[in-house]
């Protein structure tokens, strides 16, 4: 059953804005109150955070779709929908956020930090909210904003100071088990360890991490024997300790290869692995060829400048020195490392002359336009309510989609899209568009809540119809 899982591809969904409310107050005696629409709520984020008690991708291997609540939608009586519920999903420190092509998006490193994966929609607003001087009482609403969505891969490369790397069964885990609390598995059969395993150590006043990385083999760099995923786990690591068995029953191997094929692997991997600081460590000097072997081969390895210790995990020999001399490797590496500067906020005021959209000719005659600001729009209008579409018209019109159309050519029943294409809204385009025309007034409008005419103005309003109804009987009737 798998328990540890590294790499997994996950879907999230924002939760859409509730819609706004097209509501008129009703009161004894109070016909005609007023808009009292309220606004529809804001859809919940889909948030990724760093949390030090999570140590594997696991659950959302099990589960790989997720999606956060969405708001609840306006009500009569000013009553503002819901806003939907953010969804927080924990993940472990190092995790890495790529797209499905590769490119990194996020490197989520240090607790707390977060990463918002998809971002919630806008609640719409009530036709409270969109009365005014003008717009005395809005028949329409807008609608709610769809939530985000996105297809991510999350990458867990583990955070550690040092990192135990070498063949199988050359006693990483059980190093590790003695230098710490962890208890990993370990047996006598090659591939016993096949996840990371971290542990804490303290020597002196030092305490740093100690991660034991599942062994490698010739060709490790190229994916062999699950090598790219392991090597995977070495990146973060500051420190690198050659663990060599010392006391091997394959006969074409000795502690010199073995290092030499370790590093061949790391230098192809990349990374900067192979300009880490690094020490060896001689492994299983309580078995008597192991030990020979170790004093044997011990002059050569400190002549190419690596610092060398012999060991015994099992017998707990030189497991003292080996822990101060990692604690001062990773001292030096942590001082070497440049301090982290203050966050800055950076303000990037936009130019002078962006419109906020663009209009551009297609090869098939079609012009599209695209940008925030008309693409939401579109999302909020309701095309089966002719105030609502003159509304948005008259959005358009003053952004200067209208002027930015006439400037690129387009003429009266010229095709215009306004969105991507997989999601477009496509019109026959007439210069000034009047939408909603029929209504009484302008755009937004609603004559019944002019105020009243006086009673003389009234009697002369409608002897002028009678008139004007006896003049068109005239003209009509030919006798």
């Amino acid at each position: 059953m798998t328990t540890f899982v590294d790499r997994v591809e996950l879907h999230v969904a924002a939760g859409s804005g509730g819609h706004g409310c097209a509501s008129v107050h009703r009161e004894k005696f109070k016909p005609l109150g007023g808009p009292d629409g309220g606004n529809g709520g804001r859809g919940g984020d889909v948030t990724l955070v760093v949390d030090q008690s999570v140590t594997t991708l696991l659950d959302y291997h099990h589960s790989p779709h997720r999606k956060a609540t969405s708001g609840r939608p306006g009500e009569g009586g000013n009553r503002s929908g819901k806003d939907g519920q953010d969804l927080v999903l924990p993940v472990p420190d190092g995790t890495v956020v790529q797209d499905l092509d590769g490119n990194v998006i996020a490197d989520l490193v240090g607790h707390g930090t977060t990463y918002v994966a998809a971002e919630g929609g806008r609640g719409g607003l009530g036709n409270a909210a969109l009365s005014s001087a003008r717009r005395k009482a809005p028949g329409f609403a807008l609608l709610g904003v769809p939530g985000g969505t996105q297809d991510i891969v999350l990458e867990l490369k583990t955070v550690a100071d040092v990192a135990l790397v070498g063949y199988p069964s050359a006693g990483k885990s059980s190093l590790i088990s003695v230098l710490s609390a962890a208890k990993p598995k370990i047996a006598d059969y090659p591939f016993t360890t096949l996840v990371p395993n971290l542990g804490v150590v303290t020597a002196g006043s030092t305490v740093y991490t100690i991660a034991d990385v599942p062994g490698l083999i010739p060709g490790a760099s190229q994916g062999k024997g699950l090598g790219l995923e392991f090597l995977r786990h070495v990146e973060r690591c500051e420190v690198l300790v050659h663990v060599l068995d010392t006391a091997t029953l394959e006969s074409d191997r000795d502690p010199v290869s073995d290092l030499d094929m370790i590093e061949e692997e790391l230098k192809q991997y990349g990374g900067g692995l192979d300009r880490r600081p690094r020490m060896v460590v001689l492994n299983k000097i309580d078995v008597p060829d192991g030990k020979d072997l170790a004093e044997m081969v011990r002059p050569d390895l400190e002549a190419r400048g690596y610092q060398v210790f012999a060991i015994s995990a099992v017998a707990h020999t030189g497991l003292k020195e080996l822990s101060f001399a990692l604690a001062e490797l990773v001292a030096a590496s942590r001082a070497a490392k440049p301090q982290e500067e203050a966050t800055r906020i950076v303000i990037r005021p936009k130019a002078v002359d962006d419109a906020g959209f663009t209009v551009v000719r297609e090869d098939d005659g079609l012009y599209r336009v695209r940008g925030e600001k008309p693409e939401r729009w579109i999302r909020q209008t309701d095309f089966s309510n002719d105030e609502a579409v003159g509304y948005l018209a008259d959005r358009l019109s003053r952004l200067g989609v209208e002027a930015a159309l006439m400037k690129a050519g387009a003429s009266s029943g010229d095709g215009v899209a306004i969105g991507p294409e997989e999601n477009a809204v496509v019109f026959d385009w007439e210069p000034t568009v009047l939408a909603g025309a029929e209504m009484l007034g302008r755009r937004g409008e609603d004559h019944r809540f002019e105020p009243p005419r006086p009673a003389a103005q009234r009697r002369r309003d409608k002897q002028a119809e009678r008139d004007e109804s006896d003049k068109e009987f005239d003209d009509f009737n030919p006798f």
